[in-house]
């Protein structure tokens, strides 16, 4: 079976900080992965170096066998991606925005109206993206990610700023998107790990402290608890 993603000894160093350290792991079709870690551990920069945003320093990136650096434009076509924070332009309306994205990426109007469903953001779609709250940023964010309903979704922190019921129906979404995609999440809730993902990377300093479903974590830790688990695994490392 032909991995969806692999990263080979993928190293991201700014002058003496490590923030990606020799990180090798490969995701299938079907997996909901969740890259659980602290503020600061590396989850965001992995993601921008898969997506091909941000050049490694060293190490390889495949795109379903594909190296992103040698087939940029063809390995980032199979994938969506919602960055942390949204960045979106903000003196277009939602709707003027989608259809400039689904330009971008070629797809007609029935793409747009999907996205706008699964998204939830009907009632906003001729307000200027500036005047949105937080929520509503990531789920126009999350809309811009599925346009071309691509087979690989990289989601940084999804649920940021969402009330609880959005949270409900992202996690929701997320997990009924992952039976025929590979998805990708980084998230600092436990939650949000334990419930939706069919796997877990635990991640500190740039460095995989662990990789498996959450009982398999849990067994290796000998706890039942997720933040008891992380906490071991990570001081264990660090010794």
């Amino acid at each position: 079976m032909t991995d969806a993603i692999r990263t080979e000894n993928l190293s991201k160093i700014y002058g003496n900080l490590k923030a990606v350290d020799n990180f090798s792991f490969s995701a299938q079709t079907g997996e909901v992965i969740a890259l659980l870690g602290p503020n600061g551990a590396g989850k965001s920069t992995l993601m921008n170096m898969i997506t091909g945003f941000l050049a490694p320093t060293s190490g390889k990136i495949f795109i379903e066998d594909l190296n992103i650096a040698k087939h940029p434009l063809e390995a980032k076509s199979k994938i969506g991606f919602l960055p942390e924070g949204s960045p979106l332009y903000p003196d277009m309306s939602v709707k003027m925005f989608l259809r400039y994205m689904a330009d971008l990426r070629q797809v007609g109007k029935k793409d747009i109206e999907r996205a706008i469903g699964l998204a939830n953001i009907e009632n906003v779609l001729n307000q200027k993206i500036e005047t949105l709250s937080k929520g509503y940023l990531r789920r126009v964010g999350f809309a811009q990610s599925i346009l071309s309903n691509p087979d690989i979704l990289l989601l940084d922190e999804p649920t940021d700023g969402l009330d609880p019921n959005q949270k409900e129906h992202m996690r929701q979404l997320i997990a009924q998107m992952g039976k025929n995609k590979t998805i990708l999440i980084s998230t600092h809730l436990l939650e949000e790990a334990e419930t939706i993902c069919t796997r877990i990377i635990l991640i500190n300093k740039g460095k995989i402290m662990a990789d498996g479903t959450c009982r398999e974590i849990l067994q290796k830790a000998k706890t039942k608890d997720l933040a008891e688990a992380f906490k071991k695994l990570t001081q264990s490392t660090e010794e």
